[in-house]
């Protein structure tokens, strides 16, 4: 046998080990099932986690999504967004109700499938409340009670059931009168058509769907879902939101770029990332605060004064961060428009304390005295000051920069770097040497 023969020999049985190994893989992807738990508050951070889960076992092609709910529920918007990414899975999805799915937890459940109660479970509640707890308009329960109808429709369970997790008024003869929320324990859910069976635990559950020879995969959140829902926390994002504009205050208050400017737009790109991900900032409203910026800075370097490009900018900054907060969701409405403009006020109040701060204090410490020019050298070095800069105070002299608040001035015939006390004096303007510490020279307007 020639070596040609030998070669095409062995390219085949790689070519046969190569499909026997995607075989084995594909067979063994084909027989897993992915769980998920969906526990604790609902919030949008969840979503893209649910997203994923759906999207990796659609890629795989399991068997299964077995989604593990235990919940009081949460933010509405976050429960739409999960129910439609379930609706929309090609892969049967199976929801276990372990002690309960109350509210947007309920909606999430009525997505999947199929339905599991364990025993001393409980489904419903669905009513639509604010932060408070209070009952929210006619609006909003009507948009909940379709919602939950029409996913009771999809999968096959009673939708007059579902709709009185919502409204009080929905009669159930034998069931409930028009003045109770249906809430439904293990055995009433099964019995009133909502869940399809009861069992202890995952493992039965998988037994009794098919799957008690196939392999159980949990997913877990990862780090960057993590990250997203620690920088979701209104906390968080209000302390990204102060660093984004102080540090843009005091870029442009000092000359060049540096560390500030840096830190603000790694904030900023934070808060709107996060944001973006969560379908809570979309790209309209990031290029909103972006035009608002860039205006802004316009306004204090290019223009003379302060006029209609800086209130704009102002503005568009304001409007860009408000919506930033507020989900692009069609029933955002009262509840998160006064949350997000609660959160954004508390911010500017804080962020408006901080510059007070700066400006006071900052012109004065050490810090800033190491981020301005010297201009008087150790005499013992060999270079010495053409000017005794303690001779300088009261005398007067012109700002012949913008000084926000360093710049440069001529004082007593010669050109010096100056700071302010934090104030904004325009070029051209008549200053005056009020202190000189070591070899920063403070002056303020005469």
């Amino acid at each position: 046998m020639n070596k040609i023969a030998k070669g095409k020999i062995q390219n085949i049985k790689k070519l046969f080990l190569l499909y026997l190994i995607l075989a084995v893989s594909s067979y063994a992807q084909q027989n897993t099932v992915y769980i998920a738990d969906i526990t604790g508050d609902i919030d949008l951070s969840m979503a893209p986690y649910v997203r994923r889960v759906i999207n990796e076992a659609e890629k795989n092609n399991v068997k299964a999504i077995v989604f593990r709910i235990n919940t009081f529920g949460g933010r509405v918007d976050a429960a739409t967004q999960i129910k439609d990414a379930i609706l929309n899975s090609k892969i049967k999805t199976i929801a276990l109700v372990d002690k309960r799915a109350i509210s947007a937890g309920s909606l999430i459940a009525l997505s999947c499938q199929k339905i599991v109660m364990t025993p001393g479970s409980s489904i419903g509640a669905t009513t639509v409340v604010n932060q408070s707890g209070e009952k929210q308009s006619e609006k909003y329960q009507s948009y909940m009670r379709s919602e939950m109808r029409a996913t009771a429709e999809k999968n096959g369970k009673r939708p007059d059931v579902a709709e009185g997790m919502v409204d009080e008024r929905i009669v159930i003869p034998g069931l409930v009168d028009s003045t109770k929320l249906i809430t439904l324990t293990y055995d009433e859910a099964v019995k009133w058509g909502i869940a399809d069976t009861v069992l202890p635990s995952l493992e039965s559950a998988l037994l009794a769907f098919g799957y008690g020879n196939d392999k159980v995969v949990k997913i877990d959140t990862n780090w960057a879902e993590d990250l997203v829902r620690f920088l979701n926390n209104p906390i968080i994002s209000s302390i990204l939101i102060i660093i984004g504009l102080l540090g843009l205050f005091t870029e442009i208050k000092t000359p060049g770029w540096g560390l500030p400017g840096t830190v603000s737009l790694i904030a900023l790109a934070l808060f709107f990332g996060s944001g973006y991900i969560l379908q809570l900032a979309s790209l309209g409203e990031i290029l909103i605060f972006v035009i608002g910026v860039i205006l802004l800075l316009l306004e204090i370097f290019v223009i003379p004064g302060f006029g209609i490009a800086g209130i704009l900018g102002i503005v568009l900054i304001i409007v860009g961060l408000f919506l930033g907060l507020i989900p692009d969701f069609n029933l955002a409405g009262s509840t998160f428009i006064s949350k997000a403009a609660f959160q954004l006020a508390l911010t500017f109040v804080a962020t408006a304390a901080a510059i007070f701060v700066l400006s006071r204090f900052l012109p004065k410490s050490n810090l800033w005295n190491n981020l301005i020019l010297k201009t008087n050298i150790d005499v013992k070095s060999g270079y010495t000051s053409d000017i005794n800069l303690k001779d300088l105070i009261n005398l007067g002299g012109i700002a012949i920069t913008d000084l926000r608040p360093s710049g440069i001035a001529v004082v007593n015939g010669k050109r010096l770097d100056v700071v302010t006390e934090g104030d904004y004096i325009k070029r051209n303007t008549p200053i005056i040497v009020i202190q000189v510490i070591g070899s920063k020279i403070i002056v303020s307007k005469k």
